[in-house]
C-alpha cells in the first residue's frame, strides 16, 4: 500500500497491485482495475517512487523471514 493525497487534502492507502495506469493530465491520475480512477497531487514520478519503496520494504520482509526459517 502506498499513500497518496487527495486534491481535498486528505491522505489515504492506495493498493499499488491494483494500479493500471498513472497519468498527469496535468492534474495526477491513477487508474485501478476496479474501474475507480483517483486523482491526487502526487506526480507521477513520486508514486512510482512510492511503490519501488514498498516493494523493496515487502521483498526484504519476505527475505528476512525465510532466512529465519532455514
Amino acid at each position: 500500500m502506498v499513500n497518496v493525497t487527495g486534491f481535498d487534502g486528505q491522505q489515504f492507502y492506495i493498493n499499488c497491485d491494483l494500479i493500471e495506469t498513472i497519468k498527469e493530465t496535468p492534474d495526477t491520475v491513477i487508474a485501478i482495475s476496479t474501474g475507480k480512477k483517483l486523482i491526487v497531487k502526487e506526480s507521477a514520478d513520486e508514486i512510482v517512487d512510492r511503490i519501488i519503496e514498498y516493494k523493496k520494504k515487502t521483498l526484504n520482509a519476505i527475505s528476512i523471514e525465510k532466512e529465519t526459517k532455514d
